[in-house]
Order: C-alpha cells, then sequence, then structure tokens
C-alpha cells in the first residue's frame, strides 16, 4: 500500500493511529565510536532532548540551496499549496534525496541512533514574511503511525532563524515525561498542524533555537516544541530530515517512504525507494 501523499499538512489527522499498537517512550542513545559528537553531547541529548547550533554548510552552497528551495516553493504555491506544502520531498526530488544521505548530516544521526538507519521524512517549514500561523507545543511521535519512539529529527536552517522570524522552541527535558495529552487544536490558535499540548510550559522552561543558514539542529521525537507566527519581513525556511533504526516499525504504509541509509534492514520492513529522476 502506498503512502497518501497530502498536500495540506492541516489534513494529516489520522483518527486511528491512537489504536495503533506503539511504545511511546524515550530510548536513549547508545551508539558507540561516535564521529562527531562527544560523549558529553550524547549524555546532554538523552538529558535534554536535543542539540542545537552544528554549522554543517558553507555560505555558497546555502546560497545555492536556498535558490533550489525557492523554485520549490514557486511550484507549490503555483500548485495552489503555501510554505508547509512540500512534505515527503525525498520522494519526488533527488537534491532532497542526496541531502538525506549527505554524511554530512547523516554521521549526527548514525552518533544519536546506530548504525541502521532509514531516512522516512523530508518536509519543508518555511514561515513566510508576516506569516500569522502558529505551530503549538507538540510531540511528534504521536503524530506518526511509528513504533517505538527512536526518530531524531534533523532542522536544516535554510534561512536565518531567530526570534525575530519565529524559529523554533523546545522544552528542555520534556521528552522523559512519555507521550503527552493533547487536544485537536482550536481554529482560533491558527496552528500549521492540529495537536495542541496545553499548559506545556510545566514542563520546563522554553528555549529558542536560533540558527544561521547552514546550521542544525537535532532533536528526539518526543520533544515538546513549536514556533510562534512571523511577524518580521524576513522569511524563516527549514527543512526537516527524519531518521530512525531500522528496527522501527511502521503501519499504515508508511514504511513505503524509507530509505536505507546506512547499514542494513534485517526484516526488510522499509521499502528502500530509489532515487527520484525528475524534479
Amino acid at each position: 500500500m502506498q503512502p497518501q501523499e497530502q498536500t495540506n499538512i492541516s489534513h494529516w489527522k489520522n483518527v486511528e493511529i491512537e489504536n495503533l499498537p506503539r511504545d511511546l517512550r524515550f530510548h536513549p542513545s547508545t551508539a558507540e565510536n561516535l564521529r562527531l559528537l562527544s560523549p558529553g553531547e550524547i549524555e546532554s541529548y538523552n538529558r535534554e532532548g536535543y542539540l542545537k547550533g552544528f554549522g554543517v554548510f558553507g555560505e555558497d552552497e546555502m546560497m545555492n540551496l536556498r535558490q533550489y528551495v525557492d523554485g520549490l516553493l514557486d511550484c507549490a504555491i503555483a500548485e495552489g499549496g503555501d510554505g508547509y506544502s512540500i512534505s515527503s520531498a525525498h520522494l519526488k526530488h533527488g537534491r532532497v534525496y542526496d541531502l538525506m544521505r549527505d554524511s554530512r548530516l547523516v554521521d549526527y544521526i548514525r552518533d544519536l541512533i546506530g548504525p541502521d538507519i532509514i531516512g522516512w521524512g523530508a518536509h519543508l517549514f518555511c514561515k513566510m514574511p508576516r506569516d500569522t500561523k502558529r505551530v503549538s507545543w507538540h510531540q511528534d511521535a504521536t503524530y506518526w503511525p511509528m513504533t517505538p519512539s527512536k526518530v531524531a529529527t534533523i532542522w536544516l536552517a535554510i534561512d536565518d532563524a531567530d526570534r525575530e522570524n519565529a524559529c523554533m522552541r523546545f522544552i528542555p527535558g520534556s521528552h522523559l515525561q512519555g507521550a503527552l495529552q493533547f487536544r485537536e487544536s482550536d481554529t482560533e490558535e491558527n496552528n500549521v498542524l492540529f495537536q495542541t499540548v496545553e499548559n506545556a510550559e510545566q514542563y520546563g522552561k522554553p528555549v529558542d533555537v536560533e540558527l544561521r543558514a547552514g546550521q542544525i539542529s537535532l532533536h528526539a521525537d518526543l520533544l515538546l516544541h513549536g514556533s510562534e507566527p512571523n511577524h518580521s519581513d524576513r522569511r524563516r525556511c527549514g527543512l526537516t530530515l527524519r531518521y530512525c533504526p531500522s528496527d522501527v516499525v511502521a503501519y499504515q504504509g508508511w514504511s513505503e517512504k524509507g530509505v536505507l541509509i546506512s547499514g542494513s534492514d534485517p526484516a526488510g520492513h522499509w521499502a528502500n525507494p530509489k532515487r527520484p529522476t525528475g524534479e
């Protein structure tokens, strides 16, 4: 079964997902033979649920990548979409597929989840200037028909992201609470997604994830995070790349999205689609 492709993230609601047998607990990183991260950074990730501020791509490379993303956005908007419409991009765009496999990114993931790596998600989150939408406090894992909760997300800053243009915000340590109760978002929230964890700041003091273009953050799938409307005249665009160990099980056809990035998939659960040939 092919996963249904959605053009509007607000339609991602899945009423059956809560009945799936899922292990929604944080599984600490126990990776060995570290390549990029230090033991102290692994300890921090396990304790806080995130790492941030790693420079990966230089200015010239980012200028070229930003032009490429501009083209993708222009096409999406021309087709009636918006800055959040480009999802599962690795299945449609060869350059995004290549980014997902780029060793400069994958080595960070290997240090967190081990050598058997599946890349299954690539989604652009582009808050346009004066964008009134917010991303309410939420946990990624509660949206996904996957188990156990071992997904690590790279957020690659396409543009500079700071408080002024609505950078992401994390609540450190909230991933250790397990799956938190959420409600369906109200229309008045103007939420990009559809889940809201109320009183989220009872779990910790939020931190702003300010990044320069070409830098990345990494976060666990149970970490509470969100972002405010962009009241500035600058765009704030980021590419999320989602990875998990190959022993994670995906329901409802989502295994069709998974590319074997490194190591092996002994169960043959993930489809491992080939690189798309066209844009």
